[in-house]
């Protein structure tokens, strides 16, 4: 089930890279970033289902690996919309968390073999070679900067280890 959810989420990156790819703009927070460039609703609605919307509209600053509508749709079926489930919000609380670190994180800063804390609790991996992957995600679109940090769209939903 979560790996239908975390192909999904990379779907969504994909479809991501070509909505940013018109321009965006850094007085939009991440959130209205995000739902303005119409390829991340499913993140969106998790992040709702979640209770995050306030959070990730708060002040951050925050670096957020985005996965886009087609990432999440390649998740088994069924993934995403039990995922949604009100009783299943830890879950999907910490599936979303785990996609967020603290502090604007720029593609300039990153180095390979580097690990970053996620605002779930878990660190993430970046590797710079050959293109840049936070575990086994793809970043498709890097740097589209927000009023309260930066989006990097990858093509696969990331899990936090079990």
């Amino acid at each position: 089930m979560f790996r239908r959810t975390f192909l999904s989420v990379g779907a969504a990156a994909l479809m991501a890279t070509q909505a940013f790819a018109g321009g965006h703009s850094a007085t939009k927070t991440i959130l209205e970033t995000a739902v303005e460039a119409g390829n991340f609703t499913t993140l969106a609605a998790a992040v709702e289902a979640a209770g995050l919307t306030e959070t990730l509209s708060g002040e951050g600053p925050f670096t957020v690996f985005a996965p886009t509508d087609d990432a999440f749709a390649a998740l088994p079926e069924g993934t995403v919309e039990t995922l949604l489930k009100p009783e299943n919000k830890d879950q999907l609380v910490s599936i979303l968390t785990y996609h967020v670190v603290a502090g604007k994180v720029m593609s300039g800063d990153l180095s390979n073999g580097m690990e970053a804390a996620t605002v779930e609790g878990s660190n993430i991996t970046i590797m710079t070679e050959g293109g840049v992957m936070v575990n086994d995600a793809t970043v498709t679109t890097a740097d589209i900067e927000a009023s309260n940090g930066v989006i990097h769209v990858i093509d696969k939903v990331i899990m936090p280890p079990m």
